[in-house]
């Protein structure tokens, strides 16, 4: 089967369904209502024909790191930060027998509760993993 990842943005995706204020804002009953659809998707795919490889969020801080050459240590910096970076807030990466089950799984995702209990209705960015060279149409 392939492999899709699925990618959840803080920002930098198309414009949101509804304005949600960042999580660190929201009540502690709508940040575990989220955590526990999200501790719970896994046995959604399960049951519909596929299986999650690995799932996890990050946090905002990041680090760019590139070659330094072959005597010097790697170049470090946590800039450039461009009002329109796109930071990823986690992804699953996932098995499933086709695009269509990929999107479905990540429409599932999308519907995951914010506050009051509201799906948050969120971009998921889906992406097959490249298992060969790239095809040439």
């Amino acid at each position: 089967m392939p492999k899709y990842l699925l990618l959840k943005h803080y920002r930098g995706g198309p414009e949101p369904h509804r304005a949600v204020p960042p999580m660190d804002q929201w009540a502690p009953e709508d940040v575990e209502a989220h955590m526990a659809f999200l501790r719970n998707v896994d046995e959604w795919l399960e049951q519909n024909g596929g299986s999650v490889v690995d799932a996890q969020a990050l946090t905002q801080t990041r680090t760019w790191v590139r070659y330094g050459g072959p005597d010097a240590a790697p170049v470090i910096t946590d800039g450039p930060l461009p009002e329109t970076s796109d930071l990823v807030a986690g992804w699953y990466m996932v098995d499933v027998e086709s695009h269509q089950r990929a999107v479905e799984f990540a429409a599932y995702v999308s519907s995951e509760p914010g506050p009051g209990g509201t799906p948050l209705y969120e971009w998921i960015d889906v992406r097959e993993v490249m298992s060969g060279a790239p095809a040439d149409d």
